[in-house]
């Protein structure tokens, strides 16, 4: 059995509020979760309106489908248009 974790940094340019930065995470969190069945968390910069650092944690008997499914996921991030990836980093246990 195999975890995966992956944490990403994101940037919110047209978020002038927490309620704002609020929605949009809450959306982003939803499309994840009912995608890919992954547990998803925003772990730091919970007071900042423009930044969120967020954890996509998962769990598989298969190394690459694990790995494959965390790309995935990355790339559902870079494909939100009122999001900025910062940065990411991906691990497997």
């Amino acid at each position: 059995m195999f975890i995966g974790v992956c944490t990403f940094e994101v940037h919110i340019p047209d978020s002038g509020s927490l309620k704002t930065k609020r929605q949009s995470l809450r959306s982003l969190k939803d499309r994840i979760r009912n995608k890919f069945n992954v547990s998803v968390a925003e772990i730091e910069d919970n007071d900042l309106w423009q930044k969120a650092t967020m954890a996509v944690a998962a769990v598989s008997n298969d190394r690459t489908h694990l790995n494959q499914t965390l790309d995935h996921v990355l790339d559902v991030v870079r494909a939100v248009p009122e999001l900025d990836l910062i940065d990411h980093h991906i691990e497997l246990f």
